[in-house]
C-alpha cells in the first residue's frame, strides 16, 4: 500500500514540476507584453490607425482573396523545409545509422524527389 502511494506521489510530482515550468514559461512570455501595454503611449489618431504596408498607403479593400497557387508554393516550401530538417541529423550520424538507416533515408529522399518531379510536371514551379 505504501509502495503504491510512493509511486503515485512521485508520478504526480513529476507532472507538478512540468506544470510549474509551464506556468513560469507563460509568465515569462506575458510579462514583457504586459509591461509594454502599460508603458506604451496611447495616442490614437486617424493617420496612426490607417493600414499601410512597407510605408506605402494601401489602396482598395484589405480583405482580398489570395490565389490557391500561393498556398501551393507555401506547401511545397514546407515539404522541402521538412526534408532539410530530417536530412541534417541523418547526415551528421551517417556512419552510425547502418544499412537500415541508409535505406530508410533513401526511400524518404526518393519520395521527396518524386513530389518535386510532380510539382515540376504540373508547372507549379513556374511563376506566372
Amino acid at each position: 500500500m505504501i509502495e503504491t502511494y510512493i509511486f503515485v506521489a512521485t508520478y504526480f510530482y513529476h507532472y507538478l514540476l512540468i506544470a510549474i515550468l509551464g506556468v513560469i514559461a507563460v509568465i515569462f512570455a506575458c510579462t514583457p507584453l504586459a509591461i509594454a501595454w502599460v508603458l506604451a503611449p496611447k495616442k490614437p489618431g486617424k493617420t496612426k490607425n490607417e493600414s499601410y504596408e512597407c510605408g506605402i498607403e494601401s489602396k482598395g479593400d484589405p480583405w482580398m482573396q489570395f490565389k490557391v497557387q500561393y498556398y501551393l508554393y507555401a506547401l511545397a516550401f514546407v515539404i522541402f523545409d521538412i526534408e532539410a530538417v530530417f536530412l541534417y541529423p541523418w547526415a551528421v550520424a551517417f556512419t552510425g545509422v547502418g544499412l537500415g538507416g541508409f535505406i530508410a533515408m533513401s526511400v524518404f529522399i526518393l519520395i521527396l524527389v518524386e513530389s518535386l518531379i510532380y510539382l515540376w510536371g504540373k508547372g507549379l514551379l513556374e511563376w506566372k
